[in-house]
């Protein structure tokens, strides 16, 4: 490896840390910073970088390399290994160099050039839109952690750097940042019990979110910090003393200083004021064993009068994230109600640093497996979960909606029969809990028992419940349990029961309509043939299954399936391009008055009478054809409409959309009639009207048809410009998990 020492220039000697000076001074030493870490590796990287981003600077006017520098030293702070702070020096190399992840892999390792991957920034993909861009982002980011744990918290060093460095950037840019932090990093640092950084996150976010109730809070606190440290100091001598007494080894009793996101949080959710915040002075004690805890608080309600309710374990049942503590409020010496936390040091250390005080590299010698999710036990729940969403939810905003809800959401712990502890998300009910247990379980669900009383599906869960799920064979979900489960997964297991349900029931009667009408001799090498495949998209399906799932449903008839068949075994010769039989006393005066030097909107009716069909009302970018009438011109239809079927081929005109010029002569919108079967929920139709927002399609008319324990049926009107608007919009709402069926019809029903 090469070990050439890198002389930085002058002007940024002053960015390097002590830590990075002495990885520089000493890499060919034994004795270097530790030996689980690499520091030629670390000074390699540092160079590499330092070379590669000199010339570049950041909006504060500084050289760049004093991010990656910064970032790399709050993973040193974390306690990453060489991997993870190489990563830190490196993960802006790629994006922002001609540096590719192959040659990152060559210079320093697969390992770095995983973590490199998982946190390099998406600028260079092109998304149709914001959400999509965000909600891609999460995505791939979620998977990079599932590979690596550690690739999220390479991110969260990273997302707390720049937002250090915030107030370089525009206001808007500012507010977007914080809204993104305070919404996925603040919460994922948490989950991964970081609070340190979780702490620092959600005060900068608040700092530009709302900066006038962030001042206001922070003159309040400063106004009363004098008196509060004199009244924690008194009641620290006074626990230490007792502590003594009784020969518990104390190894610090410290005042808690509360993050000032947190007060507004409670300010601002329980309507409290200042003063009526019990935590915002708080005492941290920590003590050398788990027994000795429960001692303490022994002493600490002996001392002080404890405030009814302000209990909580958290040792006998740890937070998902592992954080580990006993917490309770009681009454100081003047009155004013304290916190008091009470740990041991191990805790302590697992509540400041999450994740990071437990690597598993750490504890087993590292390898890719050890940190890979799939080997993980029950810490990893919550991801798991997320992962499991990416193919559930294809619509991006429902993703966003669904992960933001499960990063944010408090928990309550519940037991299953044998004891087994489950955490959920605050407010869940038995249907929730089943589904958390198995799938089946949730959807062969008949009734609950909670603490061994049968109740109502939809009863909330508290702290401490013991839930018995009652099954049966021929039990299936309902629609209704849609209106009170409140955990993602469940939401989700239930939609997809009722699609799968829906859509296998369609397609099983396609089948058997087609295979009667057509027997059973040669049927399933039909269904995979070519002109099975070219029937299907000439009336508008993707594949095979769609169509015959809207054979099923009675989207399209059996005869007209079977003709069209009929068509492509016999490839269709070319309709006759003879306009003669448009006779004049057919022909009337045009419709729509063009200009000669105008291009025609249709080309094969120039200077004719012709008008495009209501009953398939078709759109540029589809195939035409047009049919002779006697009073009305041409009518221009699509290609496989019904109403063209017994038509005779002398009435029929061969016609196109005329691409030449398309802004000319052309209406700018044109109308589709859609049905969407939809599960029933509070806000489904807002949520389909604005997808076709997104997509600057007019909705010019809708109609709602509900019936209680059913699907909805939504019908509407749209305007739009071409086959891709249409499209592009149609797979946007298919994407939604509360749709079950879209299709296109000739009028509203």
């Amino acid at each position: 490896m090469n070990t050439k020492t890198l002389t930085p220039k002058p002007q940024i000697s002053c960015i390097i840390p002590d830590w990075l000076q002495e990885c520089l001074d000493n890499r060919n030493k034994s004795d270097n910073l530790s030996c689980s870490v690499d520091t030629a590796l670390i000074c390699q990287a540092f160079e590499f970088a330092y070379k590669l981003h000199e010339g570049q600077y950041r909006k504060s006017g500084e050289p760049y390399i004093c991010h990656p520098v910064a970032v790399a030293g709050l993973l040193k702070y974390l306690g990453g290994d060489s991997a993870m702070i190489s990563a830190g020096f490196l993960h802006d190399i790629v994006e922002d160099t001609d540096v590719s992840i192959e040659e990152i892999e060559q210079k320093f390792g697969s390992e770095v050039a995983l973590l490199v991957e998982g946190v390099t920034k998406l600028s260079k993909f092109n998304f149709s839109s914001k959400t999509e861009l965000q909600a891609e982002n999460f995505r791939r980011m979620f998977l990079a952690m599932a590979k690596d744990i550690r690739v999220i918290v390479v991110k969260l060093a990273d997302r707390l750097h720049n937002m250090r460095t915030l107030q370089h950037l525009p206001p808007h840019k500012q507010l977007s940042k914080a809204l993104e932090t305070r919404e996925i990093f603040a919460p994922l640092a948490n989950r991964l019990g970081i609070g340190r950084i979780k702490w620092e996150l959600e005060d900068l976010s608040f700092k530009y979110i709302e900066p006038n109730a962030y001042r206001e809070i922070q003159e309040l606190v400063a106004d009363k910090r004098a008196d509060r440290e004199a009244r924690l100091l008194e009641m620290t001598e006074n626990l230490r003393r007792k502590l003594d007494q009784v020969g518990i080894e104390c190894y610090d009793i410290s005042g808690r200083p509360k993050h000032l996101y947190g007060i507004y949080r409670k300010m601002y959710f329980k309507q409290k004021e200042f003063h009526q915040v019990y935590d915002i002075s708080g005492l941290r004690i920590i003590v050398e064993k788990n027994e000795d805890c429960y001692r303490t608080l022994a002493i600490v309600h002996d001392s002080y009068r404890p405030i009814p309710g302000r209990f909580k374990d958290y040792i006998g049942l740890p937070k998902p994230n592992r954080y580990q503590s006993l917490h309770t409020g009681v009454i100081g010496t003047t009155g004013r109600p304290v916190e008091v936390q009470i740990r041991t040091v191990e805790m302590h250390h697992i509540a400041e640093y999450g994740i990071a005080a437990h690597w598993k590299y750490k504890e087993t010698g590292y390898s890719n497996t050890n940190t890979n999710i799939t080997t993980e036990d029950e810490k990893f729940t919550w991801l798991r979960q997320l992962l499991e969403w990416q193919s559930d939810l294809k619509d991006d905003r429902e993703y966003l909606e669904t992960i933001k809800g499960d990063l944010f959401s408090e928990d309550v712990y519940v037991f299953t029969p044998k004891g087994d502890v489950i955490s959920l998300k605050h407010g869940s009910t038995p249907i929730d809990f089943a589904y958390r247990i198995h799938t089946e379980v949730g959807n062969h669900c008949t009734g609950a028992k909670v603490n061994e009383r049968i109740v109502p599906l939809d009863t909330p869960l508290k702290n401490g419940d013991i839930v018995e799920i009652l099954t049966q064979k021929n039990g299936h979900p309902s629609l209704d349990w849609l209106n009170f489960v409140v955990t993602g997964g469940a939401k989700n297991r239930i939609r997809q029961w009722f699609k799968r349900f829906h859509r296998e029931e369609n397609l099983a009667r396609g089948r058997e309509l087609l295979e009667k009408e057509l027997g059973k001799k040669g049927f399933e090498s039909l269904l995979k043939s070519e002109q099975m495949r070219i029937v299907s998209e000439r009336l508008n399906y993707h594949n095979v299954d769609d169509l015959l799932a809207g054979l099923g449903h009675g989207e399209i008839t059996l005869n007209l399936v079977v003709n069209r068949l009929r068509d492509a075994s016999r490839e269709v010769t070319q309709v006759e391009q003879n306009s003669d039989i448009c006779s004049e006393k057919y022909l009337h005066k045009p419709t729509q008055t063009l200009s000669p030097n105008n291009s025609h909107p249709i080309a094969g009716v120039e200077g004719l009478m012709y008008h495009l069909a209501g009953c398939c009302n078709p759109i540029p970018g589809e195939s035409i054809i047009g049919s002779v009438t006697r009073m009305n011109g041409i009518s221009i239809h699509r290609q496989g409409c019904s109403n063209v079927e017994s038509v005779p081929g002398e009435r029929l005109v061969p016609v196109s959309w005329n691409t030449a010029n398309e802004n000319q002569g052309r209406p700018k919108t044109y109308p589709v009639n859609i049905c969407i079967e939809v599960l029933d929920r509070v806000g489904v139709l807002k949520d389909i009207l604005s997808r076709l927002m997104d997509n600057n399609v007019n909705v010019k008319n809708a109609q709602v048809k509900t019936n209680p324990g059913s699907p909805a049926i939504i019908n509407l009107c749209i305007e739009v410009s071409d086959r891709q608007q249409f499209e592009r919009s149609c797979t946007q709402i298919k994407n939604m998990s509360d749709i079950l069926n879209l299709r296109r019809i000739s009028q509203v029903e």
